[in-house]
């Protein structure tokens, strides 16, 4: 495991996860990993995006949502078993017959979800990779709320994958309070490879925000590979942990006062001159 640059509670893990087109074996997973964790309080667990469910073809994930119920309940018990909260990176939630949210819920330590958040920018793009072609939008319904929670860990703001390339909801973000951004994703290689990482240090540093992004990684059963290379990045962009490849998980600790002395010693939002443009 990679070791925090900072050393105050509380703690975050991301966990780096190749999830496969069955949610139980998913779980199970999940379940191994949780049992494996450090014992310190109170604790932040993020997944990357479609944890739950990596399916071949769209249409399978929309079967998935017709039966989520019965996996945030168990997600639910999970955190209550643990005392843990935890980001479900993101769960297909049924919008309708034909298309899902990619939900991102965010779970306390008692298994009530506190947060939800649907991702707003659907990855509609030709990507030269193994699927060359992407359409999110034909089974996804996107979203349109900005989501902030407040939490023991900070106020935490939900974003999902596609979105960090859109700098107007980070700064939305930031504009309501934010201190911790999470960023569950499932990057293409070749995305990931030119911009992954300049994208996050980018946005940690001009919302001045902990950003943690939790990946997935390698070959999945569907054929895709993704990225990988889960981070978490300090309010000044200096990057506290990651996990280039492989699978498990990696940690940081939460240090607010460091934050409100970076936002002090130079308030960009006070700063900001194109505020009525924003989101």
């Amino acid at each position: 495991m990679s070791k925090s640059l900072i050393s105050t509670t509380p703690a975050i893990i991301a966990l780096q996860m190749c999830s496969g087109l069955n949610p139980d074996d998913n779980i199970a997973t999940l379940k191994q990993v949780l049992a494996e964790l450090p014992s310190r309080r109170p604790l932040l667990v993020c997944l990357p995006e479609a944890f739950l469910v990596f399916s071949k073809h769209a249409g399978d994930t929309l079967l998935v949502s017709q039966r989520i119920e019965q996996y945030k309940q168990q997600i639910s018990e999970l955190c209550r078993k643990h005392n843990i909260w935890l980001n479900a990176g993101t769960m297909p939630e049924p919008y309708d017959q034909h298309k899902y949210y990619a939900a991102s819920h965010l779970f306390n330590n008692q298994g009530d979800i506190v947060a939800s958040y649907n991702k707003i920018h659907l990855f509609d793009v030709e990507v030269d990779d193994q699927t060359g072609s992407y359409r999110e939008s034909d089974f996804t319904q996107a979203g349109d709320e900005i989501v902030v929670v407040d939490s023991p860990f900070g106020k935490i703001g939900l974003t999902v994958c596609y979105d960090l390339r859109f700098a107007g909801l980070f700064n939305a973000l930031a504009r309501k309070g934010t201190e911790i951004i999470l960023v569950p994703s499932a990057f293409t290689v070749p995305t990931g490879k030119a911009h992954w990482q300049p994208l996050l240090a980018a946005r940690a540093i001009e919302t001045q925000c902990y950003v943690i992004a939790a990946a997935q990684y390698g070959t999945h059963e569907n054929g895709r590979q993704t990225y990988g290379h889960s981070l978490m990045l300090s309010p000044w962009g200096e990057t506290l942990s990651e996990k280039p490849a492989e699978l498990g998980f990696i940690s940081c600790t939460v240090d607010l006062n460091q934050l409100n002395k970076i936002r002090r010693d130079m308030p960009v939002q006070s700063h900001q001159r194109f505020r009525e443009h924003l989101l």
